[in-house]
């Protein structure tokens, strides 16, 4: 792990240099005035994170912090080196950090004579794909009993989750890289293949997520993408949160369905070619109807309908945590077509 007094050093270098950082890492952005401005740490095109490229060295002025206001998520260019980089160990970070910077790598760290240094993955689904490959399946473990608190029980094909035991989290560039468990879940394309992957820091007995200020982050490519559970064939579900679809999964053990992780992604989501029919699992938020609306005009487009299922409280987890899992087949049966409650719905025990 980096030393603290090293993380510092390198963010204030970083700092000093933060619009040739952008420039290079951030690179589907632009600069305005004092800011430079792009969708997130993950270099997706928008304007909701701005990186301050003026400041000192230090303090919440400094240069090179940066807030993503749509997520709320805040950092250092460490952190946007990590996570559009799509790296993993910490070292990796620093390591990638002292090459932009033309450092000398620490002595140990240098190969020696006749050794060839293994190169740290630079793209983010390679990155994905290793963390994933690092990662356990989740029977017996912390993942299965955070799902089974949530009232999930329904954890057939679920082999796009995965557990690690001990996942990096950095809170912020003063604090020390902690490690907590996560279920790690793979987000992948049409075909199958990992571009991307979401992870949960989770309480070490799986009660809840992790006490954290972010306990959720994605890397990797994730527009169009998803978790995917289930092999889509001319009817399939969608929604945002991983525990969303597998809530209504509970009830519809059947039918495929996928996580886009987020309301933008969500009305990217990519169709497959032999989908007729989706529905939407939109959350009650303003997120969740403006995703839902674009969501709608792209399937038409595309000839599919559109078939919008809602929750009566903010998401079907909270639905099926609060009201239960017979209300949510109830609300569920009278929302869906009903050719797929025949074909799809568990029946009452």
């Amino acid at each position: 792990m980096m030393a603290r007094h090293d993380a510092s050093e390198l963010a204030q270098r970083l700092g000093r240099q933060a619009e040739t950082v952008c420039r290079h890492y951030l690179s589907t952005g632009h600069r305005e005035g004092r800011y430079w401005l792009v969708g997130d740490v993950r270099n997706t095109p928008g304007r909701s994170m701005f990186v301050r490229l003026k400041g000192g060295d230090t303090g919440k002025g400094a240069a090179g912090k940066w807030t993503d206001a749509a997520t709320g998520e805040h950092g250092d260019l460490l952190d946007v080196i990590r996570e559009s980089c799509g790296l993993i160990d910490f070292k990796d970070v620093a390591d990638e950090a002292r090459t932009f910077l033309s450092m000398p790598q620490p002595e140990a760290d240098r190969p020696h004579a006749g050794e060839r240094k293994a190169s740290a993955p630079t793209g983010s689904p390679e990155a994905a794909r290793r963390l994933v490959g690092m990662s356990q399946p989740i029977l017996g473990t912390v993942v299965e009993a955070y799902l089974r608190e949530r009232a999930i029980t329904a954890l057939h094909g679920t082999g796009s989750l995965r557990f690690h035991p001990r996942c990096y989290y950095r809170p912020d560039e003063h604090s020390p890289t902690e490690t907590w468990p996560a279920m790690i879940a793979s987000v992948t394309d049409l075909a199958g293949r990992i571009t991307g992957a979401h992870r949960t820091w989770l309480a070490p007995d799986g009660s809840d997520k992790a006490p954290i200020d972010t306990p959720r982050r994605a890397m990797g490519d994730l527009l169009g993408h998803a978790v995917r559970f289930g092999v889509p064939g001319d009817v399939m579900a969608a929604g945002e949160g991983i525990e969303t679809v597998l809530s209504l999964r509970c009830v519809l053990p059947d039918m495929a369905v996928a996580a886009a992780l987020s309301a933008a992604h969500l009305s990217a989501i990519q169709f497959p070619e032999t989908l007729r029919r989706l529905y939407i699992a939109r959350d009650n938020d303003p997120a969740g109807d403006g995703a839902m609306t674009t969501l709608i005009e792209r399937a038409n487009t595309a000839g599919i309908e559109a078939i919008v299922v809602s929750p009566r409280l903010g998401d079907f987890n909270e639905d099926l945590r609060t009201l239960g899992l017979e209300s949510l087949r109830a609300a569920a049966r009278v929302q869906i077509a009903p050719q797929d409650v025949a074909r799809f719905m568990a029946l009452a025990a």
